[in-house]
């Protein structure tokens, strides 16, 4: 193998996150499955899993077959690592997040609203003519990402009161249960009945 054949290897800022991004010799890019991982604060094997799932197949259509490419990455002496890596394109470490996001994970909601509102925006910024750098929307990103984190904070608040009320109220059903009286049925109920 060349050099030429070898992925190149640079930090991609998202907001305040920085990832190991490749770009293979035809020109498509990857990011290792511990970076996929990392970004949404788990354990590599979680997308090794997912790879193997059903829900991938059911994200990027039936055809799909979960393939991880192992990429050997060009070394530079300014970076230290390894040589190879195991790889996923990002369509798929996007898919991932999102199923990640549907089963609960914040971290993946966050990452997924925040770059999908940029995505957004910078079609509307194409459209008005807006300029901006790229620091300026890590910036942005950033921004979002903690706006984000705080909102879903807040809404996990809001949804917990709820949650001990369910309980309460299953507890006190059971309670009933135990004192031999039937819950949902008023006592008057009852003595009919018998």
């Amino acid at each position: 193998m060349t050099a030429n054949d070898k992925a190149q290897r640079a930090t991609v800022q998202i907001g305040s996150l920085s990832v190991d991004g490749f770009q293979m010799p035809d020109g498509s890019y990857r990011m290792s499955q511990t970076s996929a991982a990392d970004a949404v604060g788990i354990g590599r094997q979680n997308v090794s899993d997912f790879l193997r799932s059903k829900a991938i197949k059911a994200l990027l259509g039936e055809g799909y077959t979960g393939q991880i490419f192992e990429v050997e990455v060009e070394n530079t002496e300014q970076r230290r690592g390894q040589a190879r890596i195991n790889a996923i394109p990002i369509e798929v470490v996007i898919a991932y997040w999102h199923w990640q996001s549907h089963r609960g994970n914040k971290q993946a909601l966050q990452l997924c609203i925040a770059l999908a509102t940029e995505t957004l925006e910078r079609r509307f910024d194409a459209a008005f003519g807006v300029e901006r750098s790229e620091s300026d929307r890590n910036l942005l990103l950033a921004q979002r990402l903690q706006q984000t984190e705080s909102a879903l904070s807040l809404l996990g608040e809001a949804y917990a009161e709820p949650d001990l009320l369910r309980m309460e109220v299953e507890h006190l059903r059971q309670q009933l249960i135990a004192a031999g009286l039937e819950p949902w049925r008023s006592p008057d109920e009852v003595s009919n009945d018998g």
